[in-house]
């Protein structure tokens, strides 16, 4: 396979293109990169889920084969309509928000545009990329929780049966507005704002490191930069997701201080991290999905002109 050029998604924020041509180009292509990685990163997500919010401890294979016992392979892909609908746009947004967060960043520091941004600096547009893609995250992640729980077959007795992502919003919104929906955006943010920053900073660091003399980088050192960057966000932010999944997935209106004691109560400081295996196995594959959609699209772009 051919080479990409080195840091395809720096160069759209120093190319003589417009601003707003950049940010199209590089919202479509967080699109794609989202949908390569909501098909490839799904069924391990699921599992993380399950372990995340089970009673007693359960392990990666134990809630795998729970899920494969009661619906078959088709259960792997429960509840993936909320993240195909709400992480394309997710990706799209954050992706487009770290084009416009390297721009602020250069304007601020003086960056001239021929040059590349520091790994710190590439750090801070990474940040700022959370910021917009929590308003969409948030609602989107509060009801994939709660559609992947309901296939754990063990709703109480009248609790409601939902029949699909718009079900559950109604339910919510008619619960408590649109606080009941967002519920969760503090712990989603804490969770994205720093997990961002060492998203963006550790994939452009490794794909520069791999980079030959004339600044082409394989694809295969796409693939493993895409699937660090995943490994190197979750890793330290891992506790948060923990707190935002049992608060997203409570009936009952909880701060995140009480979600906080009430894991550490279950099982201590090992209990913020149920499904860390599930979660990594999973980030890997579908980090490198996301990025390898991502320069491809662009390699699209540049090939036509655009």
């Amino acid at each position: 396979m051919s080479d990409a050029p080195d840091s395809a998604m720096e160069i759209e924020s120093s190319q003589s293109n417009s601003a707003l041509v950049g940010q199209v180009k590089s919202f479509v292509a967080g699109g794609v990169g989202g949908i390569c990685a909501v098909l490839t990163g799904h069924p391990f997500d699921l599992v993380k889920v399950r372990q995340q919010t089970a009673s007693s401890p359960l392990s990666a294979i134990g809630a795998a084969k729970a899920i494969l016992t009661k619906d078959g392979p088709r259960g792997f892909y429960r509840g993936v309509a909320a993240p195909l609908v709400g992480v394309t746009p997710m990706f799209a947004v954050s992706f487009w928000g770290y084009d416009v967060g390297q721009r602020l960043v250069r304007s601020v520091t003086g960056t001239e545009a021929s040059k590349k941004l520091s790994i710190a600096e590439i750090s801070a547009a990474g940040f700022f990329s959370a910021i917009p893609m929590t308003a969409i995250t948030a609602p989107f992640e509060r009801v994939k929780v709660i559609l992947q729980l309901q296939g754990q077959g063990n709703l109480k007795e009248g609790q409601k049966q939902f029949t699909g992502a718009m079900d559950v919003v109604k339910h919510l919104y008619r619960e408590g507005g649109m606080k009941s929906v967002f519920k969760g955006s503090v712990a989603t943010l804490s969770r994205d704002g720093p997990g961002s920053a060492l998203y963006f900073a550790a994939y452009e660091y490794i794909k520069r490191k791999g980079a030959d003399a004339d600044g082409n980088v394989p694809l295969s050192t796409i693939v493993f930069a895409g699937g660090m960057a995943g490994i190197a966000m979750w890793v330290p932010v891992f506790p948060i997701d923990t707190i935002k999944s049992n608060l997203q997935s409570s009936d009952k209106p909880q701060s995140i201080a009480q979600v906080t004691r009430s894991i550490y109560q279950r099982g201590g400081m090992k209990a913020f991290f149920p499904g860390v295996g599930a979660a990594l196995a999973r980030s890997f594959p579908a980090n490198a999905a996301t990025f390898l959609g991502v320069e491809m699209t662009y390699k699209f772009f540049n090939g036509v002109g655009l």
